[in-house]
Order: structure tokens, then C-alpha cells, then sequence
């Protein structure tokens, strides 16, 4: 996001105070990944923002306050990569389309470690009331990968209980990884994390195979 020009510029009111807000948004974002959640501070995002702090306050009235856009604004960028990915082959067969969705989703985030950490990591870590919103959040992809997923390899419908599983196992799983501060590294995660996803559906043995033609 760049900083609008010093001085007389022509830009509308509305404009200027849409722009300072996505920088502060962003800011925050970044400032999230380089010292955490309880480091940082509304000078520090004003400073990554290029915003003053008195204009930081034109926006939010606290860091949890910029802190629950900025999450926000994260997990709907991330649900239009995976919606997307799914979209573009929605005349494939459902294990295609998850295939295509987890690996839109890891490579956004190895792409993005600031990404990653704030909706993977600094999202537990926000204090009260934020573990609801991660868990609306992971919650939110269980009916994509529901959404015309077959019968078990016994038969019967997976309960909703495994989508749910299966979701949250693939935000943990990804979660340890930029934890660590190894968000670069998420692709090598792919074949575990789709063999994982697709083997409650699928069984384990055809899971492994369309993980091995991807």
C-alpha cells in the first residue's frame, strides 16, 4: 500500500481516509509478523503505516480495534484465493476441486508469511473474544469442503463432525509450521496435508494416488 503524496494532492476526503486505513491495516499486519501481538504498538503501526498516530485514532480507537479489521480483512483475502481456486475447476470431480483449494490456500501463505501469521497465529494469541473469531473463521471453509464431498469408504456420509475435523487439522497443521517460522517452507507440507484431508472421504489408498498424479 503506498503512502499518498506530501501536500496538495486533489484526492477526495473519502479516498484519503480509505487509504490510511488499508495502510494501517496492513501496518499492523506487518508489525504483527516482525514482534508479535503483545509488541506491538500504535506507534508501531502508525510507523510501518506511514500514518500519525492522531490520524491512527481517526480509524480505530485501539490496536484490537485495527487488529479485528485487519484479521478480518486477512481471512476474506484468503477465502477468495481458496473460493476461486475451487471455482475455476468447479466441473471436476470434488477431490480436484479440494486438491486445488488446499494448495491455493499453502501457497498463499508460504508467498505470505505476514499473511500466515496474523489469521494462523496472532489469532489466538489477541486476547478474549478473538478465539470466537478464529474459530468463525475455520469454521467458515467446513461447507467447501462439505459442498459435494462423497460417501465415506464404508459407505455412509462422513458426519459433519470430520469436516470440522478436517478443516481445523489443516489450520493446526499449517499453524505449527509459521509458528516455527517456517511459512517458506509450507509446500513441502502439500502431499501430508491433501493425503490428510482426502483420506476420510476417500480412503487412504486413493487418497495417496491422487496426491501422487497432482
Amino acid at each position: 500500500m503506498e503512502r499518498l503524496p506530501r501536500g496538495r494532492h486533489g484526492l477526495s476526503p473519502e479516498f484519503v481516509a480509505r487509504n490510511q486505513r488499508e495502510r494501517l491495516i496492513a501496518g499492523l499486519t506487518q508489525a504483527l509478523f516482525e514482534v508479535g501481538y503483545q509488541k506491538t504498538t500504535v506507534s508501531l503501526i502508525g510507523q510501518r503505516a506511514a500514518v500519525s498516530k492522531s490520524d491512527f485514532y481517526k480509524h480505530f480507537e485501539s490496536k484490537d480495534e485495527c487488529f479485528f479489521a485487519a484479521y478480518e480483512a486477512a481471512v476474506e483475502r484468503v477465502r477468495e484465493r481458496v473460493v476461486g481456486a475451487c471455482s475455476a475447476v468447479a466441473d471436476q470431480p470434488w477431490a480436484l476441486r479440494v486438491r486445488e483449494g488446499i494448495v491455493a490456500l499453502v501457497m498463499l501463505f508460504a508467498a505470505d508469511p505476514a499473511l500466515a501469521t496474523i489469521v494462523l497465529v496472532e489469532g489466538l494469541r489477541a486476547g478474549p473474544g478473538m478465539y470466537d473469531r478464529y474459530q468463525a473463521a475455520v469454521d467458515g471453509f467446513v461447507p467447501l469442503l462439505r459442498d459435494g464431498a462423497p460417501a465415506g469408504p464404508d459407505g455412509g456420509r462422513a458426519p459433519e463432525a470430520t469436516d470440522e475435523a478436517v478443516v481445523g487439522g489443516v489450520a493446526s497443521l499449517l499453524g505449527r509450521r509459521v509458528l516455527a517460522g517456517e511459512a517458506e517452507l509450507l509446500e513441502e507440507l502439500l502431499p501430508e496435508i491433501l493425503e490428510f484431508a482426502l483420506s476420510p472421504y476417500l480412503g487412504a489408498m486413493e487418497a495417496r494416488r491422487i496426491v501422487s498424479v497432482g
